[in-house]
C-alpha cells in the first residue's frame, strides 16, 4: 500500500470513529425545572413559525383563560385554530384516564412537524404548557427539542407561604410570585394573612380590624417590636402597614385558579392574635389590650367571632382547606383565668393543651360542618390531634410522623430545609436575616418521607412547602431575594422521584433559572457569586482532645445536640449558622464540660469559638474560665477571658475564647458563662486543645 493510499485508509477509519461517537453521543440535557419523570429523546427539531396554531379540545371558556395566560409568553402570538391544525400545529387534547392517569401528569410529544400534548385534566394541559415555555425560553425562543415526555408529580402538594403580617405587600406583588410558582409547577399558596403584626383581611362583620389593626405607628418592625407592640388608626399621620380588601382578596384567588394554584387562607388561632386582643380585648383572658397573645378559650363571644371570621373567609376562599395556625400559644393566661378553668371542668379537661385541642376540635366541627377542612401547624397535636386535621410539620420532622401513624395527613415544611427567612449564603455577604443557614444544596438535599414510615404512612405524606416568613424583609425586592432560587430546589423535591435528582444538574439548571427571573423582573439571589460555607468548617481540625472523653456538668439541649457527646472533640468545625447539626447549643445555661485526655500531657493551647447572633436570641458568652488538673480534683485556673463584644450588635458575630501559655495536664475544664439575658442561647463546635 502507498503512503498516499495509506494516508487515506487512516483518514476514512477517523471518520468512521467521529461518526459513531457522534451517533452515540448523549443528547443534550433537557434545562426544565423540575425534572420531569421520563424524557425519550428523537432526532431534529421543532420550530414555531407564523403558521404554527394550537387546536385544544377544551372548552371556550378554558381556551380564554389559556390564551390570557399566554400573553407575553414565547407562546402568546400562536393563535388557537378551530380544528385540528396536522403539521405545524400544537394539538392540546384532554385524554381518559387511561391514557394519562395521573390528575396533574401529562404526556408531551415533540417532533419535526409538530406537538402534542395531552392529558386527562386542565391541570396536566396547563404543567405541559410550562414545560413548553421553559424549553423556548431557555432556548432560543422558537426551536423545540424532539422529545417525548411522560410526566406527573411525586407529591399532590407543592406549595409556598408567604407571611404577610410583618410586612405587607400589595396584591400585585403577590400575583408575580403566583406567576413563578406556576412557572414551577407550584400548585398551593398558604397565604399568612394574620398574626400579631397586623391583620391583613378585610372583615365586614368586623371593620376595626382593618381600621386599626392593619397599621402600626412604625416604619420599622424593630422599632415596633420594642417600642410597645401597639397598633394604631388609619388615618394617623404615623400609620404603616395595609390590608386586602375583599375584591383584592377574590382578585387575587381567581388569578391562581387560572395557574392551577390553590390558595389557602391562614387565620391564626388560638396564639399569635396580638393584633385582634389589642382591638377586641374582650375576647382575651385579661380583657385588656396589649396584655393577651391568646383567645380566651373560655369565653363563649370568642367563638362567635371566630365563626364569624371564618364565615366571611370561606366565601372568599374555595379551598378544601383552611388554615387556623394553632402554633406557639404561651397558654399563661388560660392558667388563671375563671372562665377558661370554668370551662376545663365543664368539659372535663385536665391540662390548657386540652383546652386548646378543645378549641382545635370545635373549629375543625365548624369548618367541616360548613364543607371545608381544618389545617395546622404541628402543635395542634398538642393534647390530642382531631380525625381528620391535616398536620403541617415545622419543627422538624415528628409531627409529620407523629400525624400519619395516628392516620393523619401531614405536610412536610421543617425549618432545617424550608424556611426561607435563613442566610443563604455567607452572613458577611447578606442582607440581615433572623438566622440559620439554609443553603441551595441543602434545600435541595430535603427528603420529605422518612425511612422510619411503612408503605401506608408514607403515602399520608401529601408534599411539602417552603415559608416565607418575613421579618427581616422590609421590601418586596428582599423578600424575592429570599425567595429565588431556593423555592426552586422545593419545586423539584416536589415533583420529581427522588431517585431521578441530580445536584449537579439541578444547580446548572437553577443558574439559567435565576437569569430568566431577573429578565421578568424578580431580584433572585446571584447564585453564580455564591461565596459558600465558612472556611474553617470544611476541613477537619486535628488536636489533643480528639474523640477522647467528655463529661458534661451542665446539660446540652436536645434540640440543638449536634452529633451528641462527641461534638466538643470529633474535629469538625461549625458553619456560618447554629443550625448545621455541628455547632451544638446550650438554652438558659452556662457551659461546663471536661474533657479527659486518658494521660497527662504537655498542652500550650486550649481555645473554642462562639458567635452572636440577636435576632434569635444566640449570645456570646460573658466570660469564660479555662482551667486544667493533673488529677481530676485540684483544678488550676489557666485564664478568665471576658466577652468584649455587645450584646445589641444586629450583624452575626464569631470569637475565640482561648488561653496559650505551656502546662501539664490530663484533664481540661472549660466554663463558658451565660449572659443571663432569658431565653438565651450559647453555641460552640469544638473545643480545640493543642
Amino acid at each position: 500500500m502507498t503512503k498516499r493510499n495509506l494516508f487515506h485508509s487512516a483518514l476514512f477509519a477517523l471518520l468512521l470513529l467521529v461518526g459513531a461517537s457522534s451517533c452515540n453521543q448523549q443528547p443534550k440535557e433537557l434545562d426544565i425545572i423540575p425534572m420531569p419523570r421520563s424524557v425519550e429523546y428523537h432526532r431534529g427539531t421543532f420550530t414555531l413559525s407564523p403558521e404554527t396554531k394550537f387546536y385544544a379540545s377544551l372548552s371556550p371558556e378554558s381556551k380564554q383563560a389559556l390564551a390570557r395566560y399566554l400573553e407575553g409568553t414565547a407562546l402568546g402570538q400562536v393563535a388557537f385554530a378551530d380544528e385540528a391544525t396536522g403539521n405545524d400545529g400544537i394539538e392540546l387534547t384532554l385524554c381518559d384516564t387511561a391514557t394519562v392517569p395521573e390528575t396533574e401528569g401529562y404526556r408531551l410529544e415533540i417532533g419535526k412537524k409538530g406537538i402534542h400534548l395531552s392529558a386527562s385534566t386542565e391541570t396536566g394541559i396547563f404543567y405541559g404548557i410550562q414545560t413548553l415555555l421553559q424549553l423556548l425560553n431557555n432556548g432560543d425562543g422558537k426551536s423545540l427539542p424532539a422529545v417525548t415526555i411522560a410526566d406527573s408529580p411525586r407529591f399532590p402538594y407543592r406549595g409556598m407561604h408567604l407571611d404577610v403580617s410583618r410586612h405587607f405587600y400589595d396584591k400585585e406583588f403577590v400575583k408575580k410570585q403566583l406567576d413563578a410558582m406556576a412557572y414551577f409547577k407550584m400548585n398551593r399558596l398558604h397565604w399568612h394573612l394574620t398574626d400579631g403584626a397586623g391583620w391583613r383581611i378585610e372583615i365586614k362583620k368586623y371593620p376595626r380590624l382593618t381600621s386599626f389593626a392593619a397599621w402600626r405607628p412604625f416604619e420599622k418592625l424593630n422599632d415596633w417590636w420594642t417600642g410597645g407592640r401597639t397598633f394604631c388608626d388609619q388615618d394617623d399621620p404615623r400609620a404603616v402597614g395595609g390590608y386586602y380588601t375583599q375584591d383584592d382578596i377574590r382578585e387575587v384567588v381567581a388569578y391562581a385558579a387560572e395557574r392551577h394554584i390553590t390558595v389557602i387562607p391562614e387565620i391564626e388561632m388560638p396564639g399569635h392574635s396580638e393584633e385582634v386582643l389589642a382591638t377586641y380585648p374582650e375576647l382575651s383572658c385579661s380583657g385588656k389590650p396589649y396584655v393577651d397573645a391568646d383567645y380566651c378559650i373560655g369565653n363563649e363571644k370568642t367563638f362567635e367571632f371566630l365563626e364569624n371570621v371564618l364565615l366571611e373567609v370561606m366565601d372568599l376562599f374555595p379551598s378544601e382547606y383552611i388554615h387556623i395556625g394553632g402554633d406557639e400559644a404561651s397558654k399563661n393566661g388560660w392558667r388563671n383565668c375563671p372562665r377558661c378553668k370554668k370551662r376545663m371542668v365543664d368539659e372535663h379537661l385536665a391540662s390548657v393543651e386540652e383546652l386548646q385541642s378543645y378549641m382545635i376540635h370545635r373549629i375543625e366541627r365548624f369548618l367541616n360542618d360548613h364543607g371545608r377542612k381544618l389545617i395546622g401547624w404541628d402543635e395542634i397535636i398538642e393534647g390530642g390531634l382531631t380525625p381528620t386535621a391535616t398536620v403541617m410539620s415545622w419543627r422538624g420532622e415528628e409531627g409529620a410522623i407523629h400525624a400519619v401513624k395516628a392516620g393523619n395527613a401531614a405536610i412536610m415544611t421543617p425549618g432545617k430545609y424550608c424556611y426561607l427567612d435563613a442566610y443563604q449564603d455567607a452572613p458577611n455577604t447578606q442582607p440581615l436575616a433572623i438566622g440559620g443557614y439554609l443553603t441551595l444544596e441543602k434545600a435541595y438535599s430535603f427528603e420529605p418521607v422518612p425511612d422510619s414510615l411503612s408503605t401506608e404512612e408514607a403515602a399520608l405524606i401529601k408534599g411539602l412547602q417552603g415559608n416565607v416568613w418575613t421579618e427581616y424583609m422590609p421590601t418586596p425586592e428582599h423578600t424575592e431575594y429570599m425567595i429565588y432560587p431556593r423555592i426552586l430546589a422545593l419545586a423539584e423535591v416536589g415533583w420529581t422521584p427522588a431517585e431521578l435528582k441530580d445536584w449537579k444538574s439541578f444547580h446548572d439548571r437553577a443558574l439559567h433559572a435565576v437569569n430568566y427571573l431577573r429578565s421578568r423582573g424578580y431580584n433572585p439571589f446571584p447564585l453564580d457569586k455564591e461565596v459558600g460555607d465558612k472556611p474553617e468548617s470544611l476541613q477537619p481540625v486535628e488536636h489533643l482532645a480528639l474523640h477522647k472523653s467528655v463529661t458534661y456538668a451542665t446539660p446540652y439541649s436536645k434540640q440543638y445536640a449536634a452529633q451528641g457527646d462527641q461534638t466538643l472533640v470529633d474535629g469538625v468545625r461549625g458553619g456560618w449558622m447554629y443550625n448545621d447539626d455541628r455547632w451544638q447549643g446550650f438554652l438558659n445555661s452556662d457551659i461546663d464540660v471536661t474533657i479527659d485526655l486518658g494521660s497527662e500531657t504537655a498542652i500550650q493551647e486550649v481555645s473554642a469559638e462562639f458567635l452572636q447572633l440577636k435576632g434569635p436570641y444566640v449570645w456570646l458568652p460573658k466570660q469564660v474560665t479555662i482551667s486544667a488538673s493533673t488529677d481530676g480534683k485540684e483544678y488550676e485556673t489557666l485564664a478568665t477571658v471576658d466577652n468584649d463584644i455587645s450584646p445589641d450588635i444586629d450583624t452575626l458575630q464569631f470569637k475565640t475564647f482561648g488561653w496559650q501559655g505551656n502546662t501539664q495536664a490530663r484533664y481540661v475544664r472549660y466554663q463558658a458563662q451565660s449572659n443571663g439575658i432569658a431565653g438565651g442561647w450559647l453555641f460552640t463546635d469544638e473545643i480545640v486543645i493543642k
